[in-house]
């Protein structure tokens, strides 16, 4: 699959949103298929991984958000659903799924409600290894173009998802010692945030 012919055909190579979307998705999918690596005991899909994380946030441009290059009418948030809407219509179903439910560490029916976010009122958390692969390495970077490239350190991760609540903070905290970014001891180590 050429990943780059279909986010082409939304974005135009020479504009700042394409860049900053092909440099993120580049790293993302780097440390995916290092962490997939990681755990080849669970003989993961690396080529679907690879391909998933070059297009999980292909629905960008649809959103608000100038800073990105992206003039769209959708708050930023919406980029997950809007992007597995693009990837149907493309015939990924499976690839449409990660988009979705790459937001945070996923996106529940009652975080749904709870924040009151316009989107279609379904679960949207990843199931897969691969898809949690995929969110999890996203979390490690930001499209900000100052540090495009610097991988983000754990403690500043969890001091981010920690401002959505002590269930998002466990599941990040598990998927660390699952996916052998850390071992236990080191995650004792790491300050506890409440």
């Amino acid at each position: 699959m050429d990943t780059i012919r279909i986010i082409q055909k939304y974005y135009h190579p020479d504009s700042k949103a394409y860049k900053l979307l092909i440099n993120h998705s580049r790293v993302v999918a780097n440390k995916a298929l290092e962490v997939a690596k990681r755990v080849r005991e669970l003989n993961l899909n690396l080529t679907f991984i690879e391909e998933a994380a070059m297009l999980h946030d292909i629905g960008i441009f649809m959103t608000d958000m100038p800073e990105l290059g992206c003039s769209g009418i959708h708050p930023y948030i919406s980029h997950g659903y809007l992007g597995r809407e693009i990837l149907e219509k493309e015939g990924l179903p499976v690839h449409a799924l990660v988009c979705e439910r790459h937001i945070g560490l996923g996106l529940t029916i009652q975080d749904i409600e709870k924040n009151g976010f316009q989107m279609p009122m379904r679960e949207m958390t990843p199931e897969s290894l691969e898809e949690k692969i995929i969110c999890f390495a996203d979390k490690f970077y930001s499209k900000d173009e100052q540090c495009l490239f610097i991988e983000k350190p754990i403690g500043r991760i969890r001091k981010m998802i920690a401002f959505y609540g002590e269930e998002k903070l466990l599941q990040f905290d598990e998927w660390l010692v699952f996916f052998k970014e850390i071992d236990e001891t080191g995650l004792e180590r790491l300050t506890i945030i409440r």
